[in-house]
């Protein structure tokens, strides 16, 4: 599939701004989410194995959720998921 820059760069700023839209979500409500300790993934306060990583320890820091979704909002996704197997 051969996409043209323009292409290209206006999936990665839906992306962008898809993270940007969610990280926001997670500013104005820390108390909801953690991060996984194992991948630094930011996850429902609900979940108790990573599903990204499986990992099962958490930082619940509301301060540290609301500096990690600042930073996660602000680049593209790095992580691999499991539907990237699929």
């Amino acid at each position: 599939m051969n996409l043209s820059m323009n292409e290209e760069e206006k999936i990665q700023n839906d992306g962008l701004n898809e993270r940007a839209k969610r990280a926001d979500k997670i500013i104005r409500n820390p108390r909801k989410y953690k991060i996984c300790a194992g991948c630094e993934s930011i996850v429902a306060q609900k979940i108790n194995l990573c599903p990204n990583c499986h990992a099962y320890r958490f930082v619940e820091s509301e301060s540290l959720v609301v500096a990690q979704a600042q930073e996660l909002g602000q680049r593209e996704a790095r992580s691999v998921l499991g539907s990237d197997f699929e």
